[in-house]
């Protein structure tokens, strides 16, 4: 197996401004891996609020690139256990495990969805990003978009800000990127009417979700608290959704057995996205037919894709036939 890797930067469309931060472009990491004539595809990106620099993979690639060549074809789920041997980062072991399920199904003709017997139609939509911004311009947004759910991203709480978004009458969710106060989430856990909004997601820093009552008023869901599944237990009566992201849990192998976890605590489940191209998007939707939730906008929010697969267009998510993960790159 050959595996090649190259750095991009991914150009966003517009300023996206978030309570980290705000930025106009991401790197992203693409892994190929390659066996008997065909590609798989797999990507993570530099966060900086992460700690992730792609620079600190680069010894780690030339490394797998060696041991790789070596390695023959096996199921996924023992490659898996063999990347896991070399302690890799989360981000940059989503990138291969994903590589490696596209190329499998790829090398048997089978779309990951098939290898996995999962289902086939998403069960919802995925909403649209708005960053943070004057409050009318956030309005304006929402009004405009051809989208049909939303998910406003804030850097503190403002009351008179969620009242006005409660009176569109839309599916909208607050993200506030742990921008909140203890005291901000014992109000909103109280105010009966915030049972409109879809959820609000990791209000608090890490590790203080002590403080959030999980049946209460607010649907509360843990994004930087819920790193992987050994987390959820402790979770379980504090929130009442959890966001599973690829590059956070470990990629696609970590994320099927992170699912299960969740729904069988009770946990409503979301999957989430980093701002990257259609190769993270194609594997993040392989789950669609899973979730509760889906915030798969990532690409949708740049200017260069580069690649085609699995997409979304005004929130739909559409599922590529094609083995694999039915990536292609440009």
């Amino acid at each position: 197996m050959k595996l090649e890797y190259s750095i991009i930067k991914l150009k966003m469309c517009e300023t996206f401004s978030i309570a980290y931060g705000a930025y106009n472009e991401r790197k992203t990491l693409v892994v190929t891996l390659s066996y008997a004539g065909k590609k798989g595809y797999g990507e993570c990106v530099e966060i900086d609020y992460y700690g992730i620099r792609l620079q600190d993979f680069v010894p780690k690639l030339a490394l797998l690139q060696s041991e790789l060549a070596l390695l023959s074809i096996k199921h996924p789920k023992e490659f898996f256990l063999w990347l896991a041997g070399f302690s890799l980062p989360s981000f940059l072991l989503s990138a291969l495990d994903c590589a490696y399920w596209d190329l499998y199904g790829k090398l048997e003709n089978q779309s990951f969805i098939e290898l996995n017997a999962l289902p086939d139609l998403p069960k919802t939509e995925s909403s649209i990003t708005i960053p943070i911004a004057p409050i009318n311009e956030q309005v304006r947004k929402i009004e405009s978009s051809h989208w049909s759910k939303f998910k406003v991203k804030c850097k503190s709480l403002n009351i008179e800000y969620l009242e006005k978004l409660n009176t569109l009458g839309k599916p909208i969710a607050i993200d506030a990127n742990a921008s909140f106060t203890v005291d901000d989430c014992l109000l909103i856990q109280k105010t009966a009417w915030v049972q409109n909004f879809s959820y609000f997601e990791q209000p608090l820093p890490i590790g203080q979700f002590q403080h959030l009552d999980a049946g209460k008023f607010a649907l509360w869901m843990a994004d930087e608290d819920a790193q992987n599944q050994s987390v959820l237990p402790q979770l379980s009566l504090h929130y009442a959704a959890i966001n599973i992201k690829l590059m956070k849990c470990g990629g696609l192998t970590p994320a099927l057995d992170m699912i299960k976890k969740a729904k069988s605590l009770g946990f409503k489940v979301m999957l989430g996205c980093m701002t990257e191209s259609s190769v993270g998007i194609s594997a993040a939707c392989a789950l669609s037919g899973l979730l509760d939730f889906a915030d798969l906008d990532g690409a949708n929010l740049i200017a260069n894709d580069f690649a085609h697969g699995s997409f979304v267009e005004n929130g739909k998510i559409i599922l590529s036939d094609a083995p694999g993960l039915g990536i292609s790159l440009f």
